[in-house]
């Protein structure tokens, strides 16, 4: 292939592949860890040069969804965990690390334009779709936590078909959305009626609120309210002297 006729396919072709490999990491079919096929695989897939190749691997790994290792090849980028305060956790996990059973329960879940709140909650300024879901955990039947969530479909166009019902969505987005950036904010409240009861707690008792926000290269993947009750929950962090 001519060097000319490289240059006149890249603007679209490189893209293509991008895409194509974009979609295939989002949608789970290659999940975190996954091998990407060598360069000279996707040449021949692609019928293009190694320099296509090469733009639209190197824009994937400018977007953190692949990590390119020398002599090894390319990955699906695995999620990458907070190491300062507290770690994205898992709720199923962290329930049955405890050795109790896990429960879960999808309170109410809506495809929806954006709101004024909703795009002010997800720090976006343009007019969009989001999914809000309500759930809750429970740990031996008992009420664990309540989740609060907005995804942002703009930044995870899978999540308008995801399954919540049977997948709670933090678990879903830990396993099929890649992150590069999280913040927490922890306060308390007490329990208002409607708390109360989905928690099964007394109206004026003290909540733990963890408000998190995820974002992947600049763009807002998810918000999400995670309420406890105060009594049975707590936080740990340990650090080492630098």
């Amino acid at each position: 292939m001519s060097l000319a006729a490289d240059t006149a396919e890249k603007p679209t072709l490189y893209k293509r592949i991008r895409a194509d490999i974009e979609k295939r990491i989002l949608t789970g079919e290659w999940p975190p860890g996954h091998r990407i096929p060598f360069e000279h695989q996707l040449m021949a897939r692609y019928g293009c040069s190694r320099m296509t190749v090469n733009k639209a691997l190197s824009e994937l790994a400018q977007a953190d969804l692949i990590e390119r290792r020398r002599r090894a090849g390319s990955f699906v980028r695995r999620p990458q965990h907070m190491s300062a305060v507290l770690k994205i956790a898992d709720i199923r996990a962290e329930i049955t690390a405890l050795g109790r059973t896990y429960g879960y329960e999808l309170i109410h879940r809506k495809l929806r334009a954006a709101t004024a709140a909703d795009r002010d909650r997800l720090g976006v300024k343009k007019a969009g779709r989001v999914v809000a879901i309500a759930c809750r955990h429970s740990a031996d039947n008992v009420p664990f936590a309540v989740e609060d969530r907005l995804i942002d479909l703009s930044s995870v166009p899978e999540a308008a078909t995801a399954d919540f019902a049977r997948e709670p969505p933090g678990s879903w987005l830990l396993h099929h959305v890649p992150w590069t950036e999280a913040e927490h904010t922890i306060s308390a409240i007490v329990a208002d009626e409607r708390t109360a009861e989905a928690l099964d707690i007394a109206v004026g008792a003290p909540c733990l609120v963890i408000d998190r926000y995820t974002w992947r290269s600049a763009r807002t993947i998810t918000a999400v309210r995670l309420l406890y009750p105060g009594d049975s929950h707590r936080l740990v962090a340990r650090f080492e002297g630098g």
